[in-house]
Formats: structure tokens, C-alpha cells, sequence
């Protein structure tokens, strides 16, 4: 029985990187899934288009610039 990751086994290190593997690929199939069924259900981004209006200078004066 080994308390310290130094001083263990080839074996228990073995194990620590499969249960690793198997749940970051448990991690990455459930968002996957997950994102492609939400996507499925007609949640869906629209982009909003906004146009430019007049050129505004900002300054630290009191007075204001006309170009």
C-alpha cells in the first residue's frame, strides 16, 4: 500500500493514467452529445448587424472639434 505517487508501483501508475483516459473521454462524448441534441432542438444564435453613425472625437478639453 503506497501513500505517496514517488514512491509507487509501475502498476498504480498504470491505473491513475487509464481511469485518467477513460474520463476525459467520458468528459469529451457527454459534451458532444450534449451540444449536438441542443442544437437539434432549434436553439439557435442570430447576429444583430449594427450600422456605423458619425465620427465622434473624445477629448479631455472642454471644447468640442468640428472635422
Amino acid at each position: 500500500m503506497n501513500h505517496s505517487i514517488y514512491s509507487a508501483d509501475r502498476s498504480t501508475h498504470l491505473k491513475i493514467v487509464v481511469v485518467a483516459l477513460v474520463a476525459g473521454i467520458a468528459v469529451a462524448g457527454f459534451g458532444i452529445s450534449a451540444r449536438t441534441t441542443a442544437s437539434d432542438e432549434g436553439y439557435t444564435q442570430t447576429a444583430r448587424v449594427l450600422k456605423a453613425g458619425k465620427p465622434v472625437a473624445i477629448t479631455s478639453a472642454e471644447t468640442s472639434t468640428v472635422r
